[in-house]
């Protein structure tokens, strides 16, 4: 495998490759079809402006967030673009047998070789007793300690390289690479590049073990970011993968034409978040409707500690917010998510900062 799967291309301005992960934001109002419809716009977009990959990250049980099933999404995506890198930010594994998501995995690559990235995580996307009806076990939190068994059993499918011996020596995952040993088969490539995520320093301590590229979720474990990557760079081990750490942060930036906008929309992201935190999840709301709100000040509290960490503002702003966070963290590429209560919002933010940073009206193959 090639680090040029992993590493990007720096366009512009941009201190470091910029990539997309998207939510599929579902505001009221507005279905999931229509959250989708923008998702396809929004990825066209980021391949055609030089954003290096495009994310997708499995939620559950959430109305606002229409991203339950990466793969099915992902496939959509690689219908409708060329050449962005696609993959999940990420897929929770303990959710999931390896086998499955070897199969899902190794047919996105099929679909679109050379581009599929295989993001892993060991939180469940979503609250407990959700994750006790997808795992079909009582024990809420089984499937995360056993991860680093999971991870290595899902690698071996990708590789189909169990011992012999192995249990599972004579199960494949297919597409994948015992189709070659066939008669007349040929052998792909490519894999799917698999990636460690993490809000902690359990993955990144893991990803380096294993030289394996990281990304670390900075927009909703903001305090965490620099002891995550310092551990990651300080555990790395050089791999067939990977000959030096290869980390990017996903960072939370909205950038409009008005600045009073950019603080409407953050607040009502905001308070989004309150609700899922309280047990009460619902669609991305109306602006119009948080501004009308009386906050507690244990609710105001809240509001201003998540908006703290969202990079927004106009575009200049979120451009020199975006600088300043590279500087402080020495990320190797900027993965932006944007949350908004309309799809058009979405769309203008990434043209925004693509303007502000010079990134080109599109590239080529």
């Amino acid at each position: 495998m090639s680090a040029d799967e992993i590493r990007g291309t720096t366009h512009g301005t941009a201190p470091v490759p910029l990539s997309v992960l998207d939510l599929v934001t579902v505001g009221t109002g507005s279905t999931a079809t229509d959250a989708l419809r923008t998702g396809v716009r929004l990825a066209r977009l980021a391949e055609a402006r030089g954003f290096h990959r495009y994310w997708v990250a499995e939620h559950h049980s959430m109305p606002g967030v229409a991203s339950s099933s990466p793969a099915v999404i992902l496939a959509h995506l690689a219908a409708h673009t060329e050449r962005i890198r696609l993959g999940s930010g990420g897929v929770m594994l303990p959710n999931h047998a390896p086998l499955v998501i070897a199969e899902q995995f190794g047919t996105l690559e099929a679909m679109a070789p050379g581009r599929v990235d295989l993001g892993l995580g060991r939180a469940p996307g979503t609250d407990g007793a959700t994750a006790a009806a997808l795992r079909r076990t009582p024990t809420l939190n089984e499937g995360a300690d056993d991860f680093p068994q999971q991870l290595a059993e899902l690698t071996r499918f990708l590789d189909d390289d169990f011992p012999d011996g192995h249990p599972y020596r004579r199960i494949h995952a297919i597409p994948g690479p015992v189709q070659s040993t066939s008669p007349g088969g040929v052998q792909s490539p490519h894999r799917p590049v698999v990636w460690l995520l993490g809000s902690s320093g359990f993955s990144a301590r893991l990803a380096g073990m294993l030289g394996l590229p990281f990304a670390f979720a900075h927009h909703f474990s903001a305090q965490n970011t620099i002891p995550a990557l310092d551990l990651y760079r300080e555990s790395f081990r050089p791999s067939a993968v990977l000959d030096e750490p290869y980390a990017l942060i996903g960072v939370s930036a909205l950038a409009v034409d008005e600045e009073r906008e950019a603080r409407r929309q953050v607040r009502a992201g905001a308070v989004n978040m309150l609700r899922l935190r309280t047990g009460r999840p619902g669609l991305f709301p109306d602006p119009d409707d948080v501004e009308n709100h009386t906050f507690s000040p244990m609710e105001e509290e809240f509001v201003q500690s998540w908006t703290a960490n969202i990079v927004h503002g106009t575009a200049d702003e979120v451009r020199a917010g975006l600088d300043d966070l590279h500087k402080r963290t020495g990320a190797d590429e900027l993965m932006l998510t944007t949350h908004a209560h309309r799809g058009e919002l979405r769309l203008r933010s990434y043209e925004l900062i693509a303007d502000a940073y010079g990134l080109p009206a599109g590239v080529s193959a």
